[in-house]
């Protein structure tokens, strides 16, 4: 494989951990929503400032994931992610293999 090959398949595969690690940090924010932790906790206002931006944008984007006081946003960003995850990263791994 040459080295444009190597890059990509590097630039790949950090692609997929960042979206593994990012889907984990979107569920652990999920899960921390039932339990009401301290907002001025560090670790919440990480968690916080990594996932509200992209879960306000698809709140507004898609009114009815909000229904009878149930947050679904958090179902969304994940499923984007798996999406992300099989069609995209998939597909750029089959093209780099294919320049091999």
């Amino acid at each position: 494989m040459n080295v444009l090959g190597n890059f990509l398949m590097a630039f790949v595969s950090v692609l997929d951990t960042l979206l593994t690690l990012y889907f984990w940090v979107v569920i652990i924010s999920a899960v921390m929503t039932w339990v009401n932790p301290d907002p001025y906790n560090p670790i919440v206002r990480a968690l916080r400032s990594l996932t509200e931006p992209v879960l306000y944008r698809v709140r507004k984007w898609l009114p009815f994931v909000y229904i009878g006081g149930i947050d679904l946003s958090p179902i969304v960003v994940l499923v984007g992610i798996q999406f992300i995850k099989i069609f995209v990263i998939q597909s750029l791994y089959q093209a780099v293999a294919g320049l091999g």
